[in-house]
């Protein structure tokens, strides 16, 4: 059975998708990365999809939902590296990726992972001592 690498790194997990998605496969990774934020105690998720060439509706209606049960189970989730034409195909069909942080690439999702995992109170407010 096919399956897509979940890799810990610290408090994040990187899910780095290198083969062609197809349906049964991205419920597959639903299931196993909900299970897996859980048993790591996982903060944060990056979803790399650079390596996607094409979303349709469902998997974008999963990839949406992966973000939401991410957030209930208390882990930010940040979507990477989606391809231009991929922005296209979701902006064209009218999909709403509500509630789905993106960046440009892991680096930047990195980033924005680390500013919304910081506590409240560890913010640099300009003082310089």
């Amino acid at each position: 059975m096919e399956r897509i690498p979940i890799l810990k790194i610290g408090d994040l997990l990187l899910v780095t998708i290198q083969v062609d998605i197809h349906d049964r496969l991205v419920l597959t990774l639903q299931d196993e990365l909900t299970t897996k934020i859980v048993e790591t105690g996982a903060r944060g998720v990056l979803l790399d999809i650079s390596a996607v060439e094409l979303v349709d509706s469902f998997i974008g209606h999963v990839i949406a939902n992966i973000a939401a049960m991410s957030r209930v189970l208390d882990a930010e989730t940040v979507l990477v590296g989606m391809r231009p034409e991929v922005a296209i195909t979701i902006v064209e069909l009218g999909m709403s990726l509500r509630g789905v942080r993106t960046a440009l690439n892991i680096d930047k999702g990195i980033e924005v992972l680390t500013k919304l995992l910081a506590p409240s109170g560890s913010s640099n407010n300009g003082d310089s001592g």
